[in-house]
Formats: structure tokens, sequence, C-alpha cells
């Protein structure tokens, strides 16, 4: 396995955060490397040895089209794979993959392939974006024992991180547009294929991109989340709100659920860290949507360093709205034919289950993406020690508003055979729409019983 140190300070291996308030800003001079030898997003600038990886090169808004409905044209549809990984050649490649993405090849030897294409670090912000991180960098600190953060803006906390749990605050906090509303998708396919669509709208807008938003009292919401079920009929109109705060210990996630049936809007404390995902059918916690999700509280982190990774990007095949959602639910696990995967660098956050706390993943395996701070791949282990779940996520660059996010995301029951594919819009009629705005009062619990009507 190859090691990158160079972002390290000595003795930053085997770190964990333990539960005391600590400093996490860096000097100025530190800072300085941001837009230098760092990206903006605090990846390091150069490639690697061999050429490999390339240096970073920031995608244009212009880099394709967007159709009618928002979809976006593949920038990269004319290049054909490198080579493509296999259950008879996997052993080659052991090093650069995640034991998670290895057992995927052992356990679907016939049909599990990754097709490895050139690589583009091509993923960017907005300017203004990279001017908060970079002020974050100086400015923001860990507080509540690591599980919250303070004088944080916009974006991204810790673009040079010292320890795992900022590398997981990068990676909650990173960019995705201030504000999207969505049409998408969630299968649960059974071990023969056979699945049924769960059908969602989401809004998702961040706290500095709320109308009434007040910058001199900025509180302690990071975000607002929205969900409205749209079908099946038998789950219509259930809509749940969450509001998101940075620090979790002091505030805990406020969270409501409206009930179709009954209408009646309760208070809904299950859902954060393990409870039930929303019509997961039991194959995702709540704490696995966007791959991972909340207070990191529960966890220590163990910061591992940086490898060398075959990770899936740039996903624009797989988000085209010439597929049907049959072509891409598979047995067993997604049609990896319209996947691409690239060779990049990626952190390794170790989260190992604190004593005395309670979680149905005793360790999780992080594996994030230096250039857009995304969690890629998170294997789960359960109290046993054996590798339970496997999540993948599917990245896009959405070039024409310049943000990195999921086209999809996958969780793979290796135990049952299971798995979930979650954000999937190729047959809807809208892509993602980013940039809406609202006000804090859309996002309240009065709110809910007009969302919900059928």
């Amino acid at each position: 396995m190859k090691v990158t140190k160079s972002l390290l300070h000595v003795g930053v291996l085997g770190l964990s955060m333990l539960a005391t308030s600590v400093m996490a800003a860096v000097p100025a001079t530190e800072a300085d490397k941001l837009g230098k030898s760092l990206t903006p997003m605090g990846a390091e600038m150069a490639g690697n040895a061999d050429g490999s990886i390339p240096a970073w090169k920031p995608m244009a808004r212009n880099a394709g089209n967007a159709d009618s409905k928002g979809f976006l044209s593949d920038p990269f549809a004319a290049e054909k794979p490198l080579f493509t990984i296999t259950a008879q050649n996997v052993d080659q490649y052991k090093d650069k993959l995640a034991p998670g993405q290895y057992a995927m090849f052992k356990r679907y030897p016939e049909s599990f392939k990754m097709p490895v294409y050139p690589s583009h670090r091509s993923a960017t912000v907005p300017d203004a974006v990279f001017a908060s991180i970079k002020k974050n960098a100086t400015t923001t600190n860990l507080v509540s024992g690591g599980n919250g953060l303070e004088n944080f803006e916009t974006a991204v906390p810790f673009p040079i991180p010292k320890t795992g749990v900022e590398v997981i605050w990068n990676h909650i906090t990173r960019y995705r547009g201030g504000s999207v509303t969505r049409l998408v998708t969630q299968a649960t396919p059974q071990p023969n294929g056979s699945y049924s669509l769960v059908y969602f709208q989401d809004q998702f807008v961040f706290r500095d991109k709320m109308k009434d938003y007040d910058p001199a009292n900025p509180g302690n919401i990071l975000f607002y989340f929205k969900q409205k079920v749209t079908a099946p009929a038998r789950l219509a109109g259930g809509v749940l709100l969450v509001h998101e705060t940075l620090d979790q210990v002091k505030e805990p996630r406020s969270a409501w659920v409206y009930n179709a049936g009954q209408r009646r809007v309760r208070r809904a404390p299950q859902v954060s860290y393990d409870g039930p995902g929303t019509a997961a059918d039991g194959l995702r916690t709540s704490d696995n949507l966007d791959m991972y999700n909340g207070a990191p509280d529960r966890y220590d982190w163990k910061l591992e360093g940086k490898k060398e990774m075959y990770i899936a990007s740039d996903s624009y095949k797989l988000d085209s709205p010439q597929l049907k959602y049959a072509d891409i639910i598979k047995a067993g696990h997604i049609n990896q034919d319209l996947t691409r995967y690239e060779l990049r660098r990626v952190w390794h956050v170790v989260a190992t289950l604190k004593e005395g706390q309670r979680h149905i993943y005793a360790k999780r395996d992080f594996y994030i993406d230096e250039d857009t701070w995304q969690a890629a791949v998170i294997d789960h282990y359960d109290g046993r020690g054996q590798l339970w779940r496997v999540a993948e996520a599917h990245a896009q660059n959405y070039y024409n508003f310049q943000v990195p996010w999921y086209t999809l995301e996958t969780l793979y029951d290796l135990q049952s055979g299971r798995y979930l594919a979650l954000g999937m819009k190729n047959e809807e009629k809208r892509a993602y729409d980013f940039g809406f705005t609202a006000t804090t009062s859309d996002f309240t619990p009065a709110a809910l019983r007009q969302e919900g009507v059928r």
C-alpha cells in the first residue's frame, strides 16, 4: 500500500480524537499553501510520480451541455477503459482497492468488474467558496471534544487536516451547491434482482442560503433537509424534516415526520445514528445517507494517511437520461458496465465505536477523495469484526454549477446478498435544480402538513 505523508505532521498516524476540546485552525503561513502547492480545496496540486494521477485541472462550466431537463453531457464520452479489473486479475490491483471492493469480486466473481479509465482531477467549486475555505483554515476550531465547529463559514472547515475527525467534518460540510431540489429514486433489490422503487422529492438548504439568514447571528444550524415520499401509493405523502446542527452534543439534530395516514406531525428522534433509513427495508441506517452524516461523537477517528485507490468518478454515463432504471439495477450489484473508475488519492480514516456507545456498525473504514472531500468508499464492520456492508459512491462534477456530488450511492450487504441504490434520477422529469431560495418558515414542523397533502 502506497501511503502519502506530505500533508501529515510527524506522529499524526494513529491519532484519534479524545473527548476533550481541541484547536484545529492552522497558522497563516500554512494556509498560504492553498492555491499553491495545495489546491484551494486542500488536495495536493501535483500529480503522482508516474503520471497515472494528473495534476489538478479545474473543469470549465461549459465543459459540456445541459439538456432541457438539466442532464449533463459526458465530457469524457470518447474515452475507453485503460483496463478492467475482474475476479480473475483482481489480486494484481488489491493494493489500490478497499477491502470492501475486493470482497465484492469474491462475492460476485462472475459479474462484478471495475472498468478503469484515465484520471481527471477536475472538480471545482465557485471562487467565493474557495475563499471561505481558506478563511476557515485559520479560524475554524473544533469544540465539544471534536463534535462541533465554531467560526465556520460555508464549507470545508479543515482543508489542511491533522486528525481523522477533521477529515470527516470536511465530508459532512463539503460544498453541495448551497441549496438544491431533486427528484430521486431508491431501490432495494432482492438477491435475484427483483425490486420496486421508492420516489423522493428532496429539498436541501445550507443556512447561509436562506433568505432570512443573519451572518451576525448564525446560530447552530448547519442545514435544513426536507424529504417527501411521492410513490408508491402506500408510502406517498410522508414527509421528513431535519434541522442539522453544527454542534450536536450541545444541541442534537431535530427531526420530525408527517404521517399522511394519521395526518399528524411527530418528533422523530430515531432519525439519527443507526435508526432505520426511510423506506430502506432495513438496508441502511439514518447515518448511511450521503454515505455518512450526523454527529461524530459515537466513534473514535483515526487518521491513517493517504493512499492511491480506484474510486468511481466522472459517472456521467451512469446518469444518462437515455437509461432506464432496469438498465442499472441488476442482481447482486448495479450494472458495472455503466460505471467508471479512476485512480485517485484518498484520505483513509478508521472509525471505531467508543466504549459504552451503541451502533450496529462497530467499525467503519472511510476512503475520502482528496479533491472533493466526498466519501468514495466506506467499509462497515459488525460487532464480530466481520466486514458486513460496503458503501460505494459514484460521483460526478455538476460542472455547469461547479458542484461536486454524487450520481448514485450504493450500499452492498455482503451477508444477505441484497443492496440499496439511492439517488437515481435517469427517468425523472428534472435533474438536480441548484440555487432555489427559501426561508426558515418553509422548514418548520407546521409546514409539514401542507407538504404531505397527497
